[in-house]
């Protein structure tokens, strides 16, 4: 299981602990913002837009509230307070400044260049500029990963939200394609619901060896 301890700045990925472990002793507070774009469809682009719905319907009986936005559009600025997860689509390359992030934040935008660079300034790349903003936990591809290597947010959360598996035990779990061209930033070991999970799941898999 591998993660990667990087940032913009080197303050910023020392960040990346130490916040990890305060958050992970009081708990993650906030909302769950979900922006999937209304497709519908056989093609890939539409299952993938319905397991974000499903991931809604799925965390509805968790203790978190959860915002679905069902629109092409994006979040726009002002939609999004106390975000504490995350995942949603398109817009390739460049972030939308829609959200006010919790302590502790985890999520991950789909789209084809997130991680391509963190120390580049200027391009708005999702993960660089999500970090940057204050998330401690996101995936994102080095170069095209095609849509079916992006973990499914229907597994994603629900593992993570149970409190069971650490960042890095989740990602591997979920991650369609091994040692290919997504990445995960963030402590390995972050838990953020630990403590206090906020989803009870039936059995779990087992985790990653």
């Amino acid at each position: 299981m591998v993660s990667r301890l990087d940032a913009p700045t080197q303050e910023l990925a020392e960040g990346l602990i130490r916040t990890a472990i305060e958050v992970e002793k009081k708990g993650i507070s906030g909302k769950i913002y979900l922006d999937a774009r209304g497709k519908k469809g056989k093609d890939a682009y539409s299952r993938f837009d319905e397991d974000i719905r499903r991931t809604a319907q799925i965390l509805k009986q968790s203790r978190m509230p959860v915002i679905l936005d069902n629109r092409p559009k994006l979040f726009g600025p002002g939609d999004a307070p106390s975000a504490a997860l995350y995942c949603g689509w398109y817009s390739l390359g460049k972030y939308k400044d829609a959200f006010q992030w919790s302590e502790g934040a985890v999520g991950y935008h789909v789209a084809s260049s997130e991680a391509v660079s963190l120390h580049d300034p200027k391009p708005e790349y999702w993960v660089k500029s999500m970090i940057e903003r204050g998330v401690i936990g996101t995936i994102g591809p080095v170069s095209e990963p095609y849509l079916h290597a992006f973990p499914p947010p229907s597994l994603f959360f629900p593992l993570l939200m149970s409190g069971k598996y650490a960042l890095a035990e989740v990602f591997t779990m979920t991650n369609p394609l091994l040692s290919w061209r997504m990445i995960l930033i963030g402590d390995p070991l972050y838990n953020p619901f630990k403590n206090n999970p906020a989803y009870i799941i039936k059995n779990l898999p087992r985790p990653p060896e």
